[in-house]
């Protein structure tokens, strides 16, 4: 790996969590970071701790009313009967533990380059605040076998096969839930055709933009003046977290922010940016951030967004002027790379720069 300025490697590599007893400066937020850590105008909290997200069993008869009436309201929810193996659910988590568990030197053998979109590192979302995030991350996109052969050269194997796996299983649940979305919005499938297996393992222009976060947030000396990730909407179609501690958090105009409580066994669907545009802004893109515990947590992301070469556009829906959001576009058309482009200079700006 060729050296890197010092700046780069500010912004690239975490804090080793595990030698520092105190939070230091760099990672502390204040009362005075409120406008980076909430919505504007409103204050640092969380709502009624009885209110929660809704968990949807996917086997329910109602599932496909229940999931639409999920993602107007709350743009999350909980779901069961999703059909993943809780055996590969553990062997995921257990393998993120081992990752993050390895030495820092290991980790950084493995360190995403300037600008790239694989391997370990700080959250992207990171050089829009002010302050660091007690957070370290390793993103998968496509086959882990590169990076994994430099973490364990002689026992890499078995990382990839579960990744692997896990990843095919996550691609087809959330094709699955598109489907059943689109339907209620009345968007012919036939506009969407790459929203399909694909088996090349190669993305191109045509195929849908995927990939599988690993998050570790480290034991806190004081979760209360610290952040695990920062508030933002997902740049994607739909996410599927995988986390068995609490930390999550998503927010309601209406009430402020709500922690998810995970149910055993159930997976956490986020919506995202496309879902809300292609939507007419219908169903929410919800914004959520991670808060610190004093233990260890750790999560597993995939998202799933349209190829990068595909016309994003409220029009293609057919039932626009019976959405409730009147008859005209709220949102322009775009292609999906130049939404991302503008979301990676702009973050949660990008919606707004495509309204009409």
């Amino acid at each position: 790996m060729g050296a890197l300025s010092d700046s780069s490697r500010n912004h690239i590599i975490p804090l080793d969590f595990a030698s520092v007893q105190t939070v230091p400066e760099s990672h502390v937020w204040s009362e005075s970071d409120d406008e980076y850590r909430c919505p504007p105008g409103v204050r640092s909290g969380t709502a009624d701790p009885c209110l929660s997200v809704p968990v949807i069993n996917l086997w329910d008869p109602n599932a496909s009313e229940l999931i639409f009436e999920a993602c107007e309201k709350w743009g999350v929810f909980q779901l069961t009967g999703h059909g993943i193996p809780a055996k590969l659910m553990e062997e995921v988590e257990s393998k993120t533990q081992r990752l993050f568990s390895l030495p820092v030197d290991q980790k950084l053998k493995v360190l995403r380059s300037p600008g790239g979109g694989t391997g370990y590192g700080r959250a992207v979302i990171s050089p829009f605040f002010p302050k660091h995030m007690w957070h370290e991350g390793f993103t998968i996109r496509g086959p882990p076998a590169d990076h994994a052969k430099q973490l364990w050269p002689h026992d890499f194997e078995e990382f990839c096969e579960t990744m692997d796996d896990y990843q095919k299983q996550m691609k087809a649940l959330i094709e699955q839930l598109i489907h059943i979305i689109l339907k209620s919005l009345n968007i012919n499938p036939q506009q969407l055709n790459w929203l399909k297996s694909h088996c090349s393992g190669h993305e191109t222009s045509t195929t849908p933009g995927t990939a599988l976060q690993l998050n570790s947030y480290p034991p806190c000396p004081n979760p209360n003046r610290t952040m695990g990730l920062a508030q933002h909407t997902d740049t994607s179609l739909i996410t599927i977290l995988q986390a068995q501690t609490s930390g999550l958090q998503i927010f309601r105009d209406d009430v402020g922010w709500i922690s998810v409580q995970p149910v055993r066994g159930a997976l956490t669907v986020n919506i995202g940016d496309f879902l809300h545009v292609l939507s007419n802004g219908r169903i929410v893109s919800v914004l959520h951030r991670v808060v610190v515990n004093p233990v260890q947590r750790f999560s597993v992301a995939y998202f799933y967004a349209p190829p990068s070469d595909f016309v994003v556009s409220p029009l293609l829906s057919k039932a626009l002027g019976d959405s409730g959001q009147g008859t005209v576009a709220r949102y322009r058309t775009v292609t999906a790379k130049e939404f991302i482009d503008m979301k990676g200079k702009h973050l949660d700006r990008a919606l707004s720069l495509i309204k009409t």
